[in-house]
């Protein structure tokens, strides 16, 4: 069955920070939230676009609702649209805003449905639509760490999210259940269950540092995992930052703190 969204090809270069280049032949095109661009070569037109990305034709009404939806998952109103206009094939480059992996996923491997945090998708082939995914359970709503609304990647092309640290990947079985922190969840297929569960006990609600909540994902599906969330690493440096009110970590020596007295930080 022919495809009805763009075939993309790409190449993920880099470790710990990485990027990927996407090569677009002549009129093919490339989605992407705001601020994802890193570099283009000469002959693709850059065009911000109003809607949920489809690239269907739709009413004023229709457009409205997809930036809408968009509003409500925390991110840009708009997304930016990159076409070769070019009679040869042409490259754009796209990165995250903080360390982890950039992972390709096809759709239509997945049942053209895929559920991931608001901030990790990165970029898709046009003819992907990028809405929300309502929680099916208030609690996942109101403690999930993610909100009560996910984004929902629909299509059958290929997508780029982007996971903070390591990925770890997991196929849950029937009835098979794990319980993960709230933030480290990336992706998930849209056959798993979600819920949040309360961690109980004062010591663990008190010391735990886990939070007061822990989510649950119930199979049958496939989860993918995040070591680092963004949420995680911006709290780290903002305990660790004087300027913020932190103080400093790991010195460990008393020149470290001299130096600081002596520039002023």
């Amino acid at each position: 069955m022919s495809r009805t969204a763009h075939e993309l090809d790409h190449r993920i270069v880099g470790d710990d920070m990485q990027c990927v280049e996407i090569t677009l032949d002549p009129q093919e095109t490339v989605l992407a939230e705001a601020g994802a661009m890193m570099m283009m070569d000469e002959g693709i037109e850059m065009k911000t676009i109003f809607g949920d990305g489809n690239g269907q034709e739709q009413s004023f009404m229709t457009k409205l609702w997809g930036a809408g939806k968009r509003i409500l998952t925390g991110e840009s109103l708009f997304m930016t649209a990159y076409t070769n206009l070019s009679s040869v094939r042409r490259t754009v480059w796209f990165a995250a805003a903080y360390p982890g992996k950039i992972i390709p996923l096809d759709l239509s491997d997945y049942g053209q449905r895929l559920i991931c945090q608001k901030d990790s998708f990165l970029c898709a082939a046009k003819g992907v639509s990028i809405g929300i995914a309502f929680q099916r359970k208030i609690g996942a709503g109101l403690f999930g760490g993610e909100g009560f609304i996910m984004q929902q990647l629909d299509g059958d092309g290929q997508v780029y999210i982007h996971a903070g640290g390591t990925t770890v990947q997991r196929d849950l079985q029937p009835g098979e259940t794990l319980r993960v922190d709230t933030g480290c969840l990336v992706a998930m297929t849209s056959s798993v269950n979600y819920d949040i569960q309360f961690v109980g006990g004062i010591k663990n609600t008190l010391f735990g540092g886990e939070g007061l909540f822990i989510a649950t994902l119930q199979g049958p599906g496939h989860i993918w995992i995040q070591s680092l969330p963004f949420s995680r690493l911006a709290d780290n440096i903002v305990r660790a930052s004087p300027k913020l009110g932190g103080s400093r970590q790991g010195e460990g020596s008393l020149l470290g703190g001299l130096g600081g007295l002596l520039d002023g930080k």
